[in-house]
């Protein structure tokens, strides 16, 4: 799954074409890289999203295509 759809998916980010341009702008990198919204995730990737001040670390759990409200932050797990 790409990176853009999968921060959707998960609502890390509230929609996907936010997603794809923090991913243009260089606000989401993996394992301490910057990617593009097309790279694929998979489980065990770190996911680094910076919102301004804030930075969110994340290890993907699941990747799954369709998740509801409820089970969607079962997708993740905040690193610290």
């Amino acid at each position: 799954m790409r990176i853009d759809k999968f921060l959707k998916v998960s609502r890390l980010i509230k929609r996907r074409t936010i997603a794809n341009e923090a991913c243009d702008a260089g606000r989401i990198s993996v394992c301490g890289r910057p990617v593009k919204a097309s790279y694929s995730v998979k489980p065990g990737d770190i996911i680094e999203i910076r919102f301004g001040n804030k930075t969110l670390k994340v290890e993907v759990m699941t990747v799954s295509e369709h998740v509801s409200k409820t089970a969607a932050p079962c997708m993740y797990r905040e690193v610290i």
